[in-house]
């Protein structure tokens, strides 16, 4: 039987050799040798995108001087496309490629090379052989100069750690790779192995940090009955000032500042993003969206439900905390008050539909502008918001015996490991329902589909709570803009519906005078002034001054907090128990 173009008639055998001959300029060298061929032609394909970021990256953009040899002798490898380079296999068994690959931007989600250290984000570095995805390869690495460690969740190869192992490049893709001179250190929760690997340096406190995030891990254990993992790779990236994670299947990426560990604050927000990150270990990394899964490299994956995936993730980031012990009551209920500020304050919550941000979060959620602000809203914060809300929907449905965590359970167990493949936003919905014991479909229609305000206070009354807003009488006025304070007060956001953007106030303007006063000071520029005041804004834009009248409006802004309701029932206090673990 002939072999088919593209694809092989036997398992062809895969590895890789990374270097770093020039690592001070950012760069890997890749040796990619495809053996065992049988086939008339070879492709090799560059991801361009990597789970769990949800953006076209085009990583092929950063590959030079690819060229290919075969029994001795350099053989053409032209480019098809963007990410593809086509190679002519006829009589060919075995194909030697190599590549450099720029590496130049440390972020949770591309790699970064310097002499200090190498983090491979895989999709960015390893080409994959049309056809082959589900084939295993090796990773040889061969250190730069002193680096003596590897951090990652592959297999090491007969205990060498940078002899490393991948059954499939779904595996290899969702397994990042730390190399140079971390500080590692580790613990184990139940029987399963955790690893720290700590780029950067730091204030931190290694046996604290070990206590409290095997707290977390039991929190998120107990959700859904079960740690799936034998080892967990967590890669901190520390530096002065730093955020963000990634997740990936048996590992996660974090970005910290590297001086924030000793401050109440800073401490707690690392382990907010511990718990965030590692829960996606079961929520969107197992239990997932259909078409998350098996992943097409080469083009989006467009889903409705990144407000399961994201926004629960963010909801339990903060419930994990207070279920571990690590938050008290009042600080959990800040928190969520915070996160509430964080939708009620953006004018696109307005605008765009929960489910149209999880579908757009390829062209919209990671390429920001200045009116993102005004026309979208993150499916992270207000899917964290509908988290809670059918939480304690089904905590007080069920007079307190059941909550959103037996969804999750309940989904994880039927769908990722009975069924064995991803769930659809109907599947989810009959859960919710199924669990609610009621129909969900007005819920649906006004907060996944539609636009409605939260009633924030009817599903906290559940728990005997309110939300109060603190500036609900203000009488302060607002231009309606954000100003940047540096020493020209420039335009950075406008907001939708105020005083500046009904009458005509433009990102990139310098704001140089209200009423003939110079303005020195963006925080004092409303000092003084009244609801319904004419004033006139003097601004520069393109290098000409113009006079713009406004009309003074109020200032929109809202600042909840949750408290408590007085003479709470008992079925409240049921609820409130149940809810926070008390």
């Amino acid at each position: 039987m002939n072999a088919t173009p593209g694809k092989a008639a036997v398992p062809a055998k895969i590895s890789y050799v990374v270097t770093f001959p020039e690592a001070q300029a950012h760069y890997a060298d890749i040796e990619m040798t495809v053996s065992g061929l049988n086939q008339p032609v070879l492709d090799l394909k560059m991801p361009v995108w990597t789970p769990g970021s949800y953006l076209i990256r085009e990583f092929a953009k950063n590959v030079e001087s690819l060229t290919a040899t075969a029994n001795g002798k350099a053989i053409a490898a032209p480019k098809l496309n963007k990410n593809t380079w086509h190679i002519n296999t006829a009589g060919i068994t075995s194909v030697t490629v190599k590549y450099k690959v720029y590496a130049f931007e440390l972020s949770v989600r591309t790699s970064f090379i310097d002499v200090s250290h190498a983090f491979l984000s895989t999709t960015g570095l390893f080409l994959w052989p049309k056809g082959m995805l589900d084939q295993p390869s090796t990773i040889t690495i061969k250190p730069y100069k002193n680096w003596n460690k590897v951090s990652t969740s592959l297999e090491k190869v007969g205990g060498d750690a940078f002899t490393l192992t991948s059954p499939n490049y779904d595996i290899l893709y969702d397994s990042p790779i730390e190399v140079g001179t971390q500080d590692v250190f580790g613990f184990d929760v139940n029987g399963v192995k955790y690893e720290v690997a700590m780029y950067g340096g730091g204030n931190y406190d290694k046996e604290r940090l070990k206590v409290d995030m095997a707290k977390i891990i039991t929190a998120e254990a107990a959700v859904f009955g079960e740690n799936p993992n034998k080892h967990y790779t967590f890669i901190v990236h520390n530096k002065l000032r730093n955020g963000g994670g990634l997740e990936h299947l048996s590992s996660t990426v974090l970005g910290a500042s590297r001086n924030n560990y000793n401050t109440e604050n800073g401490y707690k927000g690392f382990l907010s993003l511990v718990a965030h990150e590692h829960f996606h270990l079961w929520n969107v990394k197992r239990l997932r969206p259909i078409v998350l899964g098996p992943f097409d490299y080469e083009t989006e994956n467009y889903t409705t439900n990144l407000w399961i995936a994201e926004g629960f993730t963010a909801y339990y980031q903060n419930l994990m905390l207070r279920h571990a012990g690590i938050s008290d009551t009042e600080g959990f209920l800040a928190d969520m008050a915070g996160d509430i500020n964080i939708v009620e304050n953006q004018p696109g919550a307005k605008v765009q539909p929960l489910a149209e941000a999880s579908f757009d979060a390829w062209i919209k959620a990671y390429r920001p502008n200045e009116n993102s602000i005004n026309t979208g809203i993150s499916y992270y914060d207000k899917g964290a918001m509908v988290g809670m809300l059918l939480d304690l929907e089904i905590i007080n449905s069920t007079g307190g015996k059941q909550s959103l965590n037996d969804v999750m359970k309940y989904m994880y167990v039927t769908y990722y490991k009975g069924k064995k493949r991803g769930y659809t936003d109907a599947e989810f919905k009959a859960a919710f329902e199924k669990f609610a014991g009621k129909n969900l479909d007005d819920f649906y229609a006004k907060y996944i589909n539609g636009l409605a305000p939260f009633d924030y206070n009817k599903y906290l009354g559940y728990a005997g709570y309110k939300l109060t807003d603190e500036l609900a009488n203000s009488t302060e006025p607002t231009l309606g803009v954000v100003i940047n304070n540096g020493p020209k007060k420039m335009v950075t956001t406008v907001l939708r519906g105020t005083a500046a953007w009904i009458q005509g106030i433009n990102v990139g303007d310098e704001i140089v005078s209200i009423d003939g006063t110079p303005v020195t000071d963006a925080t004092i520029i409303m000092n003084g002034k009244k609801i319904g005041d004419q004033i006139n804004v003097t601004v520069t834009r393109d290098g000409q001054a113009m006079i713009i009248p406004i009309t003074l409006l109020r200032n929109p802004t809202q600042k909840n907090k949750i408290e408590e309701l007085p003479n709470a029932t008992p079925q409240q206090l049921t609820v409130r128990k149940k809810w926070l673990n008390l």
